[in-house]
């Protein structure tokens, strides 16, 4: 009786998955279905907090020698970063950066070999001549850049200088000598005179300068040569704003001033290890402050600071932009620009920022990097550093052969995850809340108001897919499309037909809903 029964049951199982293999695959789907966990994502459009100035990167230093490059690869690579323009498929051209930053440089391209930078790459030539001239035929290639930017419709064009000219730096070189300051106090009036000089001369050239970032990181000694750079105390930095506002304003231009390319983001509300170059929230926005330069007229009420050694583990990254937070909100009207970042090392084995990689480890990296400046910093602008690299680092969106005149471009998936934001959300676009069921999915969320558009960016670093739903909490939204990038696909566009959503693994999504 046994055995008949073990016989039963056996022929059972045999008969149901070997001669209907169909039953048996089709009930297979219907358990899985049944027992996905789905993710529901609340979304308040009536909870607000900062609203997003722009996203943008820099054109150091490669874009010199790039900016000469045969025409049709210069283009395609301005199409890259700057594009808003979609293909015959609706899929994203470019990532429609919405600042540009320009370096101007120091002089140290002029000064060849005797500059004491090695690396010509990292050299950078200055308007400024020795006889103490003017010579707008200098930085051709990010001029040109620059304008290509505008033509694509970059809204917004910043200056920043790693260093004051080599004319008129204390050892005649773009870097510093003993872990000093490189410029005397005498020479602040003038330094702000020429900054004055380059907005007018790139004005003239139809390049409308919106900021000027005079110091850049200023807590690095800056005295090893590998870069055009200088130390600066608090008290130097409000004494070249001061001279600089004033000479805006005696020139009569709009242009405002963005200090202080805090090194790492600690210094801008602690201590930290530079007691005459940290704090500087309280230094410069603190009425009560001997450095306070918040009350004139061209100093652009935000500070901005580099998120460089202070995004891992994660849990100490949070807590931190947390606490800058907290000391921004501590100012009436202060604004947060996360103003530098590119992978570099002192990740606590989360990644290294050696070797070049295209793939998805650095662009999922990259990508909790700029959710955790946007959400818990409340970053108004987040700008990655060298848009053009020609390293085996991972500082680049787009990578290139090291060559003068010609070479190949490479893009990398980390160019792609920064177009999640920045091709989507656009300037005065307000960050509003998000909550989700799956915590480990990274999610925020931006509304445009005029347009009546939602865009949520979900980041899944899990190795299993996620379906998820958008709940509006306020209104009647209806997500219409998302952009996806992974290991194969740079924003591929979807038109979204049902509630559910896929979020593939190892993933950046970016949903776009609109008002009903």
């Amino acid at each position: 009786m046994i055995i008949n029964k073990i016989f039963i049951t056996l022929f059972t199982a045999f008969f149901f998955v070997t001669i209907f293999p169909a039953y048996s695959q089709s009930k297979s789907i219907e358990q899985t279905k049944d027992s996905t966990d789905f993710v529901t994502i609340e979304i308040d459009e009536n909870e607000e907090y900062q609203i997003i100035d722009h996203f943008g990167a820099s054109d150091a230093w490669s874009t010199q020698f790039v900016g000469n490059w045969p025409l049709v690869k210069r283009e395609a690579i301005a199409d890259l970063l700057f594009s808003t323009e979609v293909d015959e498929y609706q899929n994203p051209i470019g990532i429609g950066l919405s600042i540009w930053r320009f370096n101007v440089g120091a002089g140290s391209a002029e000064q060849g070999s005797e500059s004491g930078i090695k690396d010509e790459w990292r050299r950078a030539e200055s308007f400024l001549e020795a006889d103490g001239t003017y010579n707008w035929d200098r930085q051709k290639g990010q001029i040109w850049f620059a304008k290509a930017a505008k033509e694509r419709k970059v809204s917004k064009l910043l200056m920043f200088l790693n260093s004051p000219p080599v004319n008129i730096t204390k050892n005649k070189k773009a870097y510093a000598s003993n872990k000093q300051p490189n410029l005397d106090k005498d020479q602040f009036v003038f330094y702000a005179d020429y900054l004055t000089t380059v907005v007018e001369g790139l004005n003239k050239m139809g390049l409308t300068v919106d900021y000027i970032s005079p110091v850049n990181e200023p807590q690095w000694d800056w005295s090893d040569g590998g870069q055009e750079g200088t130390p600066f105390t608090n008290s130097d930095i409000a004494g070249i704003t001061k001279a600089l506002n004033k000479s805006l304003v005696d020139k009569k231009l709009k242009t405002k001033i963005d200090i202080a390319e805090a090194a790492k983001i600690d210094y801008l509300y602690q201590k930290d290890d530079k007691p005459f170059r940290s704090t500087q929230i309280d230094a410069f926005f603190n009425s009560n402050s001997s450095n306070y330069i918040g009350d004139l007229s061209n100093v652009s009420k935000t500070i901005s600071g580099h998120s460089y050694f202070t995004t891992s583990p994660n849990d100490v990254a949070v807590n931190k932009r947390k606490e800058l937070y907290k000391a921004i909100d501590n100012i009436s009207g202060l604004k947060y620009w996360m103003s530098e970042y590119c992978i570099l090392g002192g990740n606590s084995g989360e990644i290294d920022g050696n070797k070049r990689d295209l793939g998805m480890t650095s662009a999922l990296y990259l990508a909790k990097v700029i959710h955790n400046d946007l959400v818990f910093a409340q970053a108004s602008s987040w700008q990655w550093w060298v848009a053009i690299s020609p390293y085996d680092y991972k500082d680049g969106l787009i990578y290139i052969d090291k060559n003068k005149q010609d070479g190949n471009f490479y893009e990398s998936k980390m160019l792609w995850t920064l177009g999640n934001y920045s091709r989507f959300i656009r300037p005065n676009d307000v960050r509003i809340a998000t909550e989700s069921t799956d915590s480990k999915l990274l999610i925020s969320s931006y509304q445009n108001k005029k347009e009546k558009i939602i865009t949520t960016v979900i980041v899944n670093n899990c190795n299993e897919k996620r379906i998820v739903k958008l709940n509006f909490k306020n209104h009647h939204y209806k997500a219409i499309s998302s952009y996806t990038t992974n290991y194969k696909l740079n924003l591929r566009y979807q038109n979204i037909k049902t509630e559910e959503l896929v979020i593939p693994e190892k993933s950046v999504v970016t949903i776009l809903s609109t008002q009903n």
